[in-house]
Protein backbone atom coordinates (compact mmCIF):
# COMPACT_ATOMS: atom_id res chain seq x y z
CA UNK A 1 0.00 0.00 0.00
CA UNK A 2 2.87 2.34 0.78
CA UNK A 3 4.42 1.56 -2.60
CA UNK A 4 1.10 2.41 -4.24
CA UNK A 5 0.81 5.64 -2.27
CA UNK A 6 4.35 6.70 -3.18
CA UNK A 7 3.60 5.95 -6.83
CA UNK A 8 0.45 8.06 -6.57
CA UNK A 9 2.43 10.93 -5.03
CA UNK A 10 5.06 10.67 -7.76
CA UNK A 11 2.36 10.75 -10.42
CA UNK A 12 0.76 13.81 -8.86
CA UNK A 13 4.12 15.56 -8.62
CA UNK A 14 4.72 14.90 -12.31
CA UNK A 15 1.39 16.58 -13.05
CA UNK A 16 2.17 19.56 -10.83
CA UNK A 17 5.82 20.08 -11.88
CA UNK A 18 5.08 21.43 -15.40
CA UNK A 19 2.65 23.94 -13.89
CA UNK A 20 5.41 25.16 -11.58
CA UNK A 21 7.72 25.74 -14.54
CA UNK A 22 5.10 27.86 -16.28
CA UNK A 23 4.44 29.95 -13.20
CA UNK A 24 6.73 32.94 -12.77
CA UNK A 25 9.33 32.93 -10.01
CA UNK A 26 7.95 36.00 -8.22
CA UNK A 27 4.55 34.35 -8.00
CA UNK A 28 6.15 31.20 -6.65
CA UNK A 29 7.98 33.25 -4.03
CA UNK A 30 4.68 34.72 -2.85
CA UNK A 31 3.62 31.56 -1.03
CA UNK A 32 1.63 32.62 1.98
CA UNK A 33 1.37 30.97 5.37
CA UNK A 34 -2.07 29.53 4.54
CA UNK A 35 -0.61 27.40 1.75
CA UNK A 36 2.17 26.18 4.02
CA UNK A 37 -0.41 25.37 6.71
CA UNK A 38 -2.57 23.40 4.26
CA UNK A 39 0.47 21.39 3.14
CA UNK A 40 1.21 20.53 6.76
CA UNK A 41 -2.44 19.56 7.28
CA UNK A 42 -2.36 17.37 4.17
CA UNK A 43 0.83 15.67 5.35
CA UNK A 44 -0.76 15.02 8.74
CA UNK A 45 -3.89 13.61 7.12
CA UNK A 46 -1.85 11.30 4.89
CA UNK A 47 0.26 10.17 7.81
CA UNK A 48 -2.88 9.49 9.85
CA UNK A 49 -4.39 7.49 6.98
CA UNK A 50 -1.27 5.37 6.46
CA UNK A 51 -0.78 4.62 10.13
CA UNK A 52 -4.44 3.64 10.56
CA UNK A 53 -4.34 0.97 7.84
CA UNK A 54 -5.13 -2.47 9.27
CA UNK A 55 -2.66 -5.32 8.91
CA UNK A 56 -4.70 -6.90 6.12
CA UNK A 57 -4.89 -3.60 4.16
CA UNK A 58 -8.58 -4.22 3.50
CA UNK A 59 -7.86 -7.44 1.62
CA UNK A 60 -9.13 -10.97 1.21
CA UNK A 61 -6.04 -13.06 0.49
CA UNK A 62 -7.38 -16.59 0.10
CA UNK A 63 -9.82 -18.03 -2.41
CA UNK A 64 -11.62 -20.08 0.27
CA UNK A 65 -12.07 -16.95 2.36
CA UNK A 66 -13.48 -15.11 -0.65
CA UNK A 67 -15.92 -17.94 -1.35
CA UNK A 68 -17.06 -17.97 2.30
CA UNK A 69 -17.64 -14.21 2.36
CA UNK A 70 -19.62 -14.41 -0.87
CA UNK A 71 -21.72 -17.30 0.39
CA UNK A 72 -22.27 -16.35 4.04
CA UNK A 73 -22.29 -12.54 3.83
CA UNK A 74 -23.71 -12.17 0.31
CA UNK A 75 -20.63 -10.20 -0.77
CA UNK A 76 -20.89 -8.11 -3.91
CA UNK A 77 -18.03 -8.79 -6.38
CA UNK A 78 -16.83 -6.05 -8.70
CA UNK A 79 -14.38 -6.70 -11.52
CA UNK A 80 -12.62 -3.37 -12.11
CA UNK A 81 -10.94 -4.48 -15.33
CA UNK A 82 -11.87 -3.19 -18.77
CA UNK A 83 -15.00 -4.66 -20.43
CA UNK A 84 -12.92 -6.70 -22.90
CA UNK A 85 -10.99 -8.27 -20.01
CA UNK A 86 -14.23 -9.01 -18.17
CA UNK A 87 -15.75 -10.59 -21.29
CA UNK A 88 -12.76 -12.94 -21.61
CA UNK A 89 -13.68 -14.49 -18.25
CA UNK A 90 -14.52 -13.32 -14.73
CA UNK A 91 -15.25 -14.70 -11.28
CA UNK A 92 -18.84 -16.03 -11.23
CA UNK A 93 -21.51 -13.48 -10.26
CA UNK A 94 -19.14 -10.51 -10.48
CA UNK A 95 -20.29 -7.35 -12.19
CA UNK A 96 -18.01 -5.17 -14.30
CA UNK A 97 -17.37 -1.58 -13.30
CA UNK A 98 -14.04 -0.47 -14.82
CA UNK A 99 -11.82 1.41 -12.39
CA UNK A 100 -12.04 4.68 -14.33
CA UNK A 101 -15.84 4.64 -14.01
CA UNK A 102 -16.24 3.71 -10.33
CA UNK A 103 -17.32 7.18 -9.28
CA UNK A 104 -19.96 7.37 -12.01
CA UNK A 105 -21.48 4.07 -10.86
CA UNK A 106 -21.67 4.62 -7.11
CA UNK A 107 -25.39 3.89 -7.27
CA UNK A 108 -24.52 0.28 -8.18
CA UNK A 109 -22.17 -0.20 -5.22
CA UNK A 110 -24.01 -1.25 -2.04
CA UNK A 111 -23.09 0.13 1.36
CA UNK A 112 -25.02 -2.45 3.37
CA UNK A 113 -23.04 -5.60 2.51
CA UNK A 114 -19.41 -6.52 1.83
CA UNK A 115 -18.03 -5.39 -1.52
CA UNK A 116 -14.90 -7.03 -2.93
CA UNK A 117 -12.97 -5.61 -5.87
CA UNK A 118 -10.58 -7.54 -8.08
CA UNK A 119 -8.68 -7.02 -11.32
CA UNK A 120 -5.85 -8.87 -13.07
CA UNK A 121 -2.99 -8.48 -10.60
CA UNK A 122 -4.31 -6.40 -7.70
CA UNK A 123 -3.11 -2.93 -8.67
CA UNK A 124 -6.40 -1.55 -10.01
CA UNK A 125 -8.40 -3.12 -7.20
CA UNK A 126 -6.11 -1.37 -4.66
CA UNK A 127 -6.77 1.95 -6.39
CA UNK A 128 -10.48 1.23 -6.30
CA UNK A 129 -10.46 0.33 -2.60
CA UNK A 130 -8.56 3.51 -1.75
CA UNK A 131 -10.90 5.66 -3.86
CA UNK A 132 -14.08 4.20 -2.39
CA UNK A 133 -12.70 4.40 1.16
CA UNK A 134 -11.98 8.10 0.60
CA UNK A 135 -15.61 8.47 -0.55
CA UNK A 136 -16.82 6.98 2.75
CA UNK A 137 -17.37 3.33 1.87
CA UNK A 138 -16.39 1.21 4.87
CA UNK A 139 -17.44 -2.14 3.42
CA UNK A 140 -14.86 -2.31 0.62
CA UNK A 141 -12.06 -4.85 0.36
CA UNK A 142 -9.81 -6.12 -2.41
CA UNK A 143 -8.96 -9.62 -3.58
CA UNK A 144 -5.24 -9.20 -4.47
CA UNK A 145 -4.75 -12.69 -5.91
CA UNK A 146 -7.24 -11.31 -8.44
CA UNK A 147 -8.17 -13.15 -11.61
CA UNK A 148 -4.65 -14.55 -12.04
CA UNK A 149 -4.79 -16.24 -8.64
CA UNK A 150 -8.32 -17.47 -9.32
CA UNK A 151 -7.26 -19.07 -12.61
CA UNK A 152 -4.02 -20.48 -11.16
CA UNK A 153 -6.08 -22.27 -8.50
CA UNK A 154 -8.11 -23.94 -11.26
CA UNK A 155 -11.34 -22.11 -10.38
CA UNK A 156 -13.98 -21.73 -13.05
CA UNK A 157 -14.55 -18.51 -14.95
CA UNK A 158 -17.87 -17.17 -16.12
CA UNK A 159 -18.17 -15.64 -19.58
Amino acid sequence: MRKFFLTLCLGLSLLIFPFCLITSLPAMAAVNSEMVKSEVDLQGAIDSFLTSLPKDYYTVMKIDTLKNIVKKDNAFLIDVRQPSEYASGHIPNAINIPLQTLTTHLDKIPKNRPVILYCTTGYRSALGVMSLRILGYTNIRAFPPSIQGWKAAGETLEK
